[in-house]
């Protein structure tokens, strides 16, 4: 693991640059430009060659429905798979010190509601952390009806942790998290779910991370994978989604200096920004709001592959699909919240901006992808899904083993983590998993827009 950081990592600017592979200074703005161009012309090129799809289609739709087809299940993700892996392959993450050797004093606040089963768990992984300086620890049970606090006492008792034990009976992650947000003393705060489990060195790369950025970084997101991926056929399908497709668009976003959710289930903040800002808001997507609200105010969020945490995922469709339109909401609340175009920055207004796009994807999945495959299996008709469609497959399986290696190399083997053989779940993430995931998220998009009920779980 790397033990020295080159504290001239970054310019008067606090540019990122890379000046571990290459005698030359590549600025993060350069870098997103030629990202940009490159990605670009390589959707030009495809929409060259997809012109005589469009032509067919156009017997039965007007050209720029035809247009509109094409662009949303084949031009505008393949654009976004591009940009995403060309600057995956562009990125160098300045290094850190030893995550052993930081000791600043940090909190974590961890919001409860009914977790009996899995909060002692939780708390004997921050006991196990191997970290140099204090972790004060802070459970709100947020109006629990079980044996969450119970729970808490024991862990104080049978692992000798002094943790604060508060209650806030208003219901709302929101809420619990403000009301222990009044009790952090310490310069960094550290959210955690109470059903995360957390490597441990985590909390030491989350802190070395932030400690070798510039003063504009006020958060760090952490990275999440899946603990409970043996458990079903949703489960297995769900770890590859964590492992590779959320951790490569963090980093992605981490590389432009705007991660787009510090998630609540694991991230750090700086407590007087947090302040700043009036806490977590009432939403849906509490952190999602409080991140596009950072960036708003022109201040950095990064992402740390490296301070992995291990979350329960859904075992259940009807819960799967309620936390993925949840998170679908939670986006149209940062939109609504933050404009992209009133984002200070090139970098943020690009990658809110690609969540205008996002809806207009899954709109084109559900309503033309999956129909069309239909068609296609069921009646012959090749008019959406064809044969042109099956070299998407190689492309796809070659962009997903340059996310694969890195997981694999650059975090899991310096974790001294095993990746699970996994492989059918890895098929069937690959062939399945967007014609469930645009659905539900369309799902979530009506229900914010009608105003829907919220349901946390």
């Amino acid at each position: 693991m790397e033990k020295v950081i080159n504290e001239n990592i970054l310019n008067n600017n606090h540019l990122l640059v890379d000046k571990v592979h290459s005698k030359f200074y590549i600025t993060v703005k350069t870098r997103f430009f030629i990202n940009i161009i490159i990605a670009t012309i390589l959707t030009l090129i495809a929409f060259h060659f997809s012109k005589p799809w469009i032509r067919d289609l156009s017997i039965i739709f007007s050209p720029i429905t035809s247009i509109f087809i094409v662009g949303g299940i084949a031009l505008v993700p393949g654009f976004m798979n591009t940009f995403l892996i060309i600057s995956l392959l562009s990125d160098r993450q300045p290094k850190i010190k030893d995550p052993t050797i930081v000791s600043d004093d940090i909190t974590l606040l961890i919001s409860a509601f009914n977790e009996e089963d899995r909060i002692f768990n939780t708390l004997k992984y921050i006991k196990n952390q191997i970290y140099s300086g204090n972790i004060y620890t802070i459970v709100i049970d947020n109006n629990s009806t079980d044996n969450t606090s119970n729970e808490v006492n024991r862990a104080m008792r049978e692992l000798d942790m002094d943790i604060l034990l508060l209650k806030e009976p208003n219901p709302g992650k929101f809420n619990a998290l403000n009301y222990g947000l009044k009790f952090v003393k310490t310069e960094f705060v550290i959210t955690l779910d109470a059903d995360t489990l957390i490597h441990k060195h985590s909390i030491g790369y989350l802190v070395s991370r932030i400690k070798a950025s510039p003063k504009d970084v006020c958060a760090v997101a952490g990275s999440m994978l899946v603990r409970n991926s043996r458990d079903n056929l949703l489960t297995k399908i769900q770890e590859w989604d964590y492992f590779l497709s959320i951790s490569s668009i963090k980093r992605m976003q981490g590389l432009y200096q705007g991660t787009l959710v510090a998630q609540g289930a694991f991230s750090l903040y700086k407590t007087d920004v947090v302040y700043s800002l009036g806490g977590w808001s009432d939403a849906i997507g509490e952190d999602i709001v409080l991140t596009w609200k950072m960036l708003a105010e022109n201040r950095k969020v990064y992402f740390e592959p490296l301070a992995v945490a291990f979350t329960d995922v859904p075992t259940k469709f009807s819960h799967f699909a309620r936390q993925r339109s949840r998170w679908a909401r939670g986006m149209i609340e940062g939109l609504r919240e933050v404009k992209p175009w009133d984002q200070p920055s090139i970098f943020y207004k690009f990658s809110t901006g690609i969540d205008l796009i996002i809806p207009y994807i899954d709109f084109s999945y559900t309503f033309f992808w999956i129909p069309g495959l239909f068609a296609a299996l069921f009646l012959g008709n090749f008019a959406i899904v064809g044969p042109i469609m099956l070299l998407v497959l190689p492309l796809t399986l070659i962009s997903f083993g340059i996310l694969y290696y890195y997981q694999y190399s650059i975090v899991f083997k310096n974790l001294n983590l095993k990746v699970r053989r996994n492989i059918f779940g890895f098929v069937l993430f690959i062939l399945c998993y967007q014609m469930i995931m645009s659905p539900v998220s369309l799902y979530g998009y009506v229900q914010e827009i009608f105003g829907a009920k919220r349901v946390w779980k």
